[in-house]
């Protein structure tokens, strides 16, 4: 009796780089990898979208459209290159017009794509709808996704197979096309009994011809497990990956998972041992370089009480270590299950896993709900669609009072495409303010990635990349020499934001709570008395300045917008009154505390 053909998806060159290095690495290091790959027999790649899209703008001076074409080029045309999407977010946080969704799909189609994997956190199928018909207009095929995971111990309502089965028929009556059905557990948290249960329940709800697939975690510590449920229930597909980017956050090593099925009726994509090792010594070489996130490679077993895939968790982590913050991981981890709980059991993946991360992060660092992170906010009054069950009456208004904005029923898309500056119009003019060439590919990288779009596209995108050369090169410089830039330094237990330069330039040194600590050639920040202080809540980066010196502003009136965790937060004026100083400038890195403005 012939062995049941599983297809493979190797996620090694999408998630996998997710997961382990929040999605920094340079396509000049991996390609070798990805010919590795083909010479051992894979032909069916995640390769792009998701937050890859994304990253290689905000961290790598890269373009994600250059690095499809070259993958491509590299497996061959008969590959099945595939990539990820959020539905009416496409690889946008936030949601796009129809103009936009369009355009991802012509462009990804023009760029090497032969499959989108569309999903929506909400589960809400109306997301889903247009998104699925110009892929498939745009000659892609079609992959639809029911999104999983396991609510965290005592919470009830949703991510049953029930659930997922009345997801499953809302996607079928709606009509929308599809060439395959994937269940999403971005969390790994699904335990492998329901795994089972649903993908039985998709078996017999679909038919035999339907493409079913399963995709999961390690970071929980399940995901063989679930793996082989949805084996034994009769999934078609699985996802795999490659070490050194298997396992803990990422997905189950593709070698642990041809031992797991060892004798038994399942042939993983005709994949041998022998070549798999091969391809998978090139990998580390190809990334040996690169730090290695500790939690990257961990099972935490306590994932499941407040569900962070893994592909965000490493990404989180990452910019905490970026914005100094690391030692705050456990906390936040920690207030996630309140955040979840409260906002409607959305599905912890990306954006959504995002929301909570950041509202968390709110929590933990400013106090439980002092401050509505804006898409947590946006999401629980129901600017993204409609959440699995109704998000808590207290926190829907506390993020109406804060934010400003009513909660609604108006579909996501509708908003969107009601928004101007969503539209190809208003991203073709600011192409033509900055002097930038009006391509299809600009207007969708600048659409997508906004401000760090347009700086990329400037030749002004920013390299954040973890090299363990770099890290120690830089290590041995600061032992003798401390390198240009924005540091923070504590002194008596006070802490210091100093601007450090080479030469004789000017240097700024001031004190987080806003008092002038060396005035230097720099004006001095306003002497206390003298004007209101207004602080940094969380470090992070200048985005824009909106307000400038003399201006008369009202009670909360923006000032300016601080960049930080991938938030946007406003930095407001806490009465009416004159801007009498900004005291930062664009782009600077400013930390928790320091003063940024003064207000007469």
């Amino acid at each position: 009796m012939a062995k049941k053909y599983i297809d493979v998806m190797d996620t090694t060159f999408r998630d996998g780089f997710q997961s382990v290095f929040g999605g920094r690495v340079l396509m000049d290091d991996f390609f070798p990898a990805v010919e590795a790959a083909k010479m051992a027999g894979i032909t069916h790649f995640e390769f792009g979208g998701g937050a890859r899209f994304q990253s290689l703008y905000f961290y790598l001076r890269e373009d994600a459209f250059e690095m499809m074409d070259k993958f491509r080029k590299i497996v061959g045309p008969d590959a099945n290159l595939q990539t990820l999407a959020r539905g009416v977010n496409t690889v946008m946080l936030d949601t796009g017009s129809k103009e936009l969704i369009d355009l991802h799909a012509k462009m990804f189609k023009k760029h090497g794509a032969t499959t989108i994997r569309n999903f929506d956190a909400l589960n809400d199928v109306e997301n889903l709808k247009y998104s699925a018909e110009r892929i498939t207009h745009h000659g892609l095929k079609h992959e639809a996704v029911v999104t999983m995971m396991d609510l965290p111990p005592g919470c009830h309502g949703a991510h049953t197979v029930e659930f997922y089965e009345k997801t499953l028929r809302d996607i079928l009556d709606s009509g929308l096309p599809y060439d395959s059905i994937c269940f999403k557990d971005a969390s790994g948290t699904s335990n492998p009994q329901k795994v089972f249960e649903t993908i039985q329940m998709a078996r017999k709800l679909l038919g035999d011809d339907t493409h079913i697939r399963l995709h999961t975690h390690e970071t929980a510590g399940v995901s063989v497990a679930a793996y082989m449920a949805a084996l034994e229930a009769g999934v078609d597909g699985i996802d795999m990956a490659a070490s050194p980017v298997s396992g803990g956050t990422s997905q189950p090593d593709i070698l642990t998972m041809l031992h797991a099925t060892k004798g038994m009726n399942y042939d993983l994509g005709g994949l041998e041992l022998g070549k798999i090792l091969t391809y998978e010594k090139e990998l580390q070489a190809c990334l040996e370089d690169y730090f290695m996130p500790p939690e990257a490679t961990m099972v935490s077993p306590i994932i499941p009480f407040s569900p962070m895939p893994g592909g965000a968790l490493t990404a989180n982590t990452q910019m905490m270590r970026d914005n100094g913050i690391m030692e705050k991981f456990p906390e936040v981890i920690a207030a996630m299950q309140e955040v979840v709980e409260k906002g409607g059991y959305g599905t912890s993946v990306t954006p959504v896993s995002q929301f909570y991360f950041q509202q968390a992060l709110n929590n933990v660092m400013q106090g439980p709900w002092k401050a509505i992170a804006p898409g947590y906010g946006k999401m629980v009054l129901g600017y993204f669609g409609k959440t699995p069950v109704e998000p808590d009456p207290e926190i829907v208004k506390i993020a109406s009072e804060q934010l400003k904005l009513e909660p609604t029923t108006e579909k996501a898309l509708d908003l969107a495409d009601a928004d101007p500056a969503k539209s190809l119009e208003s991203w073709i003019n600011r192409l033509k303010d900055e002097d930038i060439e009006i391509t299809e590919e600009n207007i969708f990288i600048a659409a997508a990635c906004q401000e760090k779009g347009i700086a990329f596209l400037k030749g002004e995108g920013e390299l954040n990349v973890r090299k363990i050369s770099e890290m120690k090169k830089d290590c041995e410089e600061g032992s003798s020499n401390m390198g240009s830039g924005n540091y923070t330094v504590v002194v008596d237990g006070q802490k210091f934001s100093v601007q450090v330069a080479e030469g004789d330039a000017d240097i700024q040194v001031t004190a987080v709570n806003g008092e002038s600590a060396a005035p230097a050639a720099a004006a001095p920040a306003a002497a206390s008395g003298e004007g209101v202080d207004i602080k940094a809540l969380l470090p992070g980066n200048v985005w824009k300045i909106v307000a400038n010196p003399g201006q008369s502003v009202n009670e909360g009136d923006v000032i300016m917008i601080l960049e930080s965790m991938k938030m946007e937060i406003d930095v407001v004026a806490p009465k009416g009154g004159v801007i009498k100083s900004i005291n930062v400038a664009t782009n600077d890195k400013v930390v928790e505390g320091q003063v940024v403005a003064v207000l007469g």
